[in-house]
């Protein structure tokens, strides 16, 4: 039988090269996010893996856009094995709390947290109804799941709830054999983390430049917890460079 898996924000980064991973692993998978031409320059790049790959433009933090993918995929597929809840924004780092917009703040809610529960609530509703029942969630929960950067505070709101989303749908998800688990990642070399290289703002007020890891390290662990059969489950995984300053951060 063919596994069949979801990534969002599968464009570029993590959501990239964890899908490429799960490619590899032999999964058909659904490269999702709100630009077509970039999905679809990603799944190019997996070369002779590229034939299990399918481009599906949407945006997560739409409800209605959310449940035109998942009725595409389950029309095309008829079921799904592994959701990937990658897709997420945060503000500029340059902007203080008190100045936020109530737009940025939504934004920011919308794409991180609205659009992990839609998609969950979609993945939940295939995967309690396909045969054979059940299916695994990922969500990326990131090292501010845990301990804020400066001048985050919507980013850090949502990753600290999507901790509470992971725990209510692996209990919620039990009796349907839906398996979900959250990654913890810090400072995976990506366009988002460039910044990390020329210095960043730590909690003491100085600017320091940060160690990163390479992304296929991330991608790796993603496929690991994929691989799993439903019995088991890695509820909460942190992977991080070794050096960042996370274990005394603050």
């Amino acid at each position: 039988m063919n596994k069949i898996a979801l990534v969002t924000g599968a464009g570029t980064g993590i959501g990239k090269a964890s899908a490429h991973a799960l490619l590899r692993a032999g999964w058909h998978v659904v490269f999702s996010g709100r630009r077509a031409e970039l999905l679809n320059s990603a799944i190019a790049d997996a070369g002779a893996d590229a034939a299990r790959g399918l481009a599906i433009a949407a945006d997560v933090g739409s409800a209605d856009s959310v449940r035109k993918l998942f009725a595409e995929i389950k029309q095309r597929f008829g079921r799904l094995d592994l959701l990937f809840n990658n897709a997420g924004s945060g503000t500029p780092g340059n902007v203080l709390l008190e100045d936020l917009t109530l737009e940025q703040w939504q934004g920011v809610v919308g794409a991180n947290l609205t659009g992990a529960f839609l998609c969950t609530q979609e993945a939940f509703r295939i995967m309690k109804a396909q045969s054979p029942r059940g299916g695994r969630i990922i969500n990326n929960g990131s090292i501010s799941a845990h301990a804020p950067r400066p001048n985050s505070a919507p980013y850090t709101a949502t990753k600290h709830a999507i901790t509470g989303l992971t725990k209510a749908s692996q209990l919620d998800g039990r009796k349907y054999d839906i398996a979900v688990g959250q990654i913890d990642i810090g400072n995976a070399a990506t366009e988002m983390t460039d910044r990390m290289t020329k210095g960043v703002p730590q909690a003491d007020g100085s600017m320091k430049v940060e160690p990163r890891m390479d992304v296929q390290h991330v991608a790796q662990a993603i496929a690991y917890m994929a691989s799993l059969p439903l019995e088991s489950n890695v509820l909460f995984m942190t992977i991080k460079a070794t050096h960042m300053p996370f274990e005394g951060r603050g």
